[in-house]
């Protein structure tokens, strides 16, 4: 898969859905970020975060975008549609992860809507939760368990938000992708409302006619698990 996950600031995409990114990478997709602003409102200014940024994209294996609107300003409109665009066609993207557009944080709003518009031919879209997100009802969920340390670290990346300002809590994190994985029936999880989602099931062993067994006797399972 080509995937790629958009964010309003630096760590958004951490927060959202860095375990899936990781459990990407772990698979051979490969993943790109989109950050639309460098986030210079925010605790320590631009410079650092936008460090920070890189460094925590390095963590998650993926190659990092900029989409250069001002922080607390991104548009609905055509700039950023653009911008988010020009990111699925450099990627390839065929899974783009971006906010829920419930949220109290208007940048998250707009990523939100502007990711929908620039990717109204992409048959996979997961919108995911921030601290910020209102009224989230996940009803796809990714198995988290081998990844939450990864995602973890990426976070602690960003090292304004998470060890100076505490703006970023890693224990709520983590109590985060327990409860989505105990809605799961997983370990750990992170939980995505979708707006659309297309299962392949391509790759799927067929069973030959007349066989003893039918299809759901076959020895797979979507959690790999036998």
């Amino acid at each position: 898969m080509k995937v790629l996950a958009v964010g309003a600031h630096p760590d958004d995409v951490e927060l959202g859905c860095g375990a899936a990114l990781l459990a990407h990478r772990a698979r051979g997709d490969d993943v790109g970020l989109l950050v639309l602003t460098g986030g210079e409102h925010g605790p320590q200014g631009q410079s650092s975060r936008v460090s920070e940024q890189e460094i925590a994209a390095s963590i998650l294996g993926a190659e990092l975008f900029w989409g250069g609107f001002e922080d607390g300003a991104v548009p609905e409109g055509r700039a950023a549609v653009a911008a988010v665009e020009e990111a699925i066609r450099a990627t390839g993207a065929d899974v783009v992860y971006t906010h829920s557009p419930r949220d109290s944080h208007q940048d998250h709003r707009s990523a939100a809507v502007a990711t929908l518009a620039a990717g109204r031919h992409v048959s996979r879209i997961l919108m995911y939760e921030t601290p910020s997100s209102l009224g989230f009802a996940p009803t796809v969920f990714v198995d988290a368990a081998e990844h939450l340390t990864g995602k973890l670290k990426a976070l602690r990346a960003h090292v304004s938000q998470v060890l100076q300002n505490q703006m970023v809590d890693l224990d709520a994190v983590a109590a985060q992708a327990r409860f989505r994985g105990f809605q799961a029936r997983l370990r750990h999880a992170e939980g995505f409302e979708t707006e659309r989602f297309a299962w392949d099931l391509s790759g799927l062993p067929r069973v030959a006619p007349g066989a003893d067994r039918t299809v759901t006797d076959v020895e797979y399972a979507p959690s790999g698990r036998r």
